[in-house]
Order: C-alpha cells, then structure tokens, then sequence
C-alpha cells in the first residue's frame, strides 16, 4: 500500500512540472511579442517623426529660398495682346501687383480670372526668372452684334436694351468701355452687322449662342467679307427669324434673301447680278437667292443709292508689349 502511495505521489509532482513549463513558456512568448511590439512601434514613431521633420525642413527651405526670397519679387509684369484690350487694364484684370512673389503666385487663377473675361479668348501665363511675369492674351474677335436686355443701372428697376457683341464661334461678348480701350472703333455701332430676330435673353457675356439660324448667319458674315461682295456692300441687319432663310439688309438699301445651305455659291450669284445690274445703271432694291434658278430681282435707280461708307477699323492692331 505504501508502494502504490508514493507511486501516485510521483505522479502529482510530475504533473505539476509540466505545468509549470507550459506557464513559463507562455510567459516568455508574451514577453518576446511586448519587445517586438516595442520595436515596432519605435520604428514607426521613429519614421513618422522623420518623414515629418524632413516636410518641415523641406517647406522651411522653400519659404526660405523661393515663396519668400525676396529676389524672385514680381519687378516687370510683360503683358502682349492682340486686340484692343488696354494693357493696364489686363493687368488690373489679372489681379497681380508688382512685388509678390513670383513663385507663390498662383498662375491658374491669373488664367481663369482673365479668361472669365468674355473678351478674351485665351491667356496664357509663364514665370520668366527672376522677377518677370509674362502674360499673353488672344482677344475674341467679334463680327455681329445684338441688343439685350439689361437692368437699368440707375436702380430703378426695368430694363433697357445693351448692345452685345459676337464673335465668329458665337460667343457673346461684353463690348469694352472707353477707358478699357488701347484702340478706338471710329465707328462701333455701325461697324458691325445686326443680328434680329431671335431670342435676346439668350445674349449671356461670355456663353456660346446655340441657335442653328444664328450659326449660319455667322457664317455668312465671315463668308461675306472673303467674297466677292465685300467693298461693294456692307452688311447692316440679318433677319434670323425664319428656320429656313436669313433676311439681310445692306447699308445701300438692298434686302437680300440667303438660305442656309452653300453662302458662297449665293454670295458668287449676288456678285453676277450686281454687275448685271452696274452695266444698265441700276441697283438692286430686292433678290432672293434662295431660289435655286430664275432668280426674283427688283431694280431700282443706282443715283438713288448711298455710296457704300468707309470699313471701320482698329486705329492699331497687332501685338502690343508694355
């Protein structure tokens, strides 16, 4: 019985023995992750405060030598368009002043704030080291015009009819004033052909006209002046109210009727009537060139005709640098 006792006890011990090493081999495994998950975490504070000491060393060095280096202040802002857009008035519109930074200056936003201008077509702007900023303007060139309604400035409510431009893409253009001007139009309201006949609200500075009338009468404007017509007559007013024709009116008297289809076949047949007309000393009063064949002319006395007035034209025109 004594035997069988201690054998159990022996037993026990033993059990317990593997009890203990389990316990401490679990312990020891607990403290190897705590050390490498020290590790880990001391790397990556150790990098995350690395990466942003060398940020701020980097961003102290650009303030340092570049967003505030007084070297690379703006001293000449070198401004070229190709209209009649005052260049002191591009400068105003660019929003930039001499002594900013040239670095720091944001040129997208001199960009948009010009191009929002519905007088410029394009702006293209560029840094030139170390102190030069040089701005290049496209300018819209208008070949229509039309009147819209605008409120009336004095604050009395109502509207009044402002005239618009339009140029050959048809985007409507705010005219300049006088004071915005390098270059004056000897005569701005009769310079430009007047479009009729659809609806004014839809004269928006700045935005494209979508009407399909509009577009053709367009065309015919920039046709007109590349065809044998030009100098022999001027356009002054272009009916775009019917979906099929465009009524025109000249400075001489003439209502010419054009459809939408081949303007320079029309423009050649008006050419060959008026000379028709010139040899038996007569103008034409009315022609419809819409009709394919037998085309209706009305005649009418060429002393009775007023001469054709003088093309108005930029003072100057071309590149300007300042």
């Amino acid at each position: 019985m004594w035997f069988r006792r201690g054998k159990y006890k022996n037993r026990r011990i033993g059990t317990r023995g593997i009890l203990l090493d389990v316990k401490l081999r679990s312990d020891q495994v607990k403290a190897t992750r705590l050390r490498w998950g020290a590790i880990a975490l001391a790397v990556s504070f150790g990098t995350v405060f690395g990466l942003y000491v060398i940020w701020r060393s980097g961003e102290w060095a650009l303030n340092r030598f570049l967003y505030e280096n007084k070297d690379f202040a703006v001293q000449q802002i070198d401004v070229q368009t190709d209209g009649a857009i005052a260049t002191g008035q591009l400068r105003r519109w660019a929003g930039v002043k001499p002594g900013e930074n040239l670095f720091a200056l944001d040129l997208a936003r001199v960009k948009r704030d010009l191009e929002l201008r519905s007088v410029v077509k394009t702006a293209a702007i560029e840094r030139v080291l170390p102190n030069t900023l040089r701005i290049r303007v496209t300018e819209r060139d208008p070949v229509a015009q039309a009147y819209a309604p605008q409120p009336r400035p004095d604050g009395r409510g109502g509207y009044e009819m402002k005239l618009m431009q339009i140029d050959g893409e048809g985007y409507v253009i705010l005219p300049l004033e006088l004071r915005q001007r390098s270059a004056l139009l000897n005569s701005p309201a009769e310079a430009l052909p007047t479009l009729a006949g659809f609806d004014p609200n839809d004269l928006v500075p700045g935005r494209k006209l979508e009407s399909p009338q509009v577009r053709v009468a367009l065309d015919l404007v920039v046709a007109f002046e590349r065809s044998p017509m030009a100098g022999l007559a001027d356009l002054r007013r272009i009916d775009v109210s019917s979906s099929s024709v465009l009524h025109v009116t000249t400075g001489q008297g003439s209502v010419v009727t054009f459809s939408a289809r081949d303007v320079d076949r029309q423009l050649r047949r008006w050419r060959e009537i008026f000379d028709r007309g010139r040899k038996m000393n007569l103008a034409i009063a009315s022609v419809d060139l819409a009709v394919p064949n037998n085309v209706p002319v009305r005649w009418l006395d060429m002393n009775t005709v007023a001469p054709i007035a003088p093309k108005s034209k930029l003072v100057s025109k071309g590149k300007r640098n300042v």
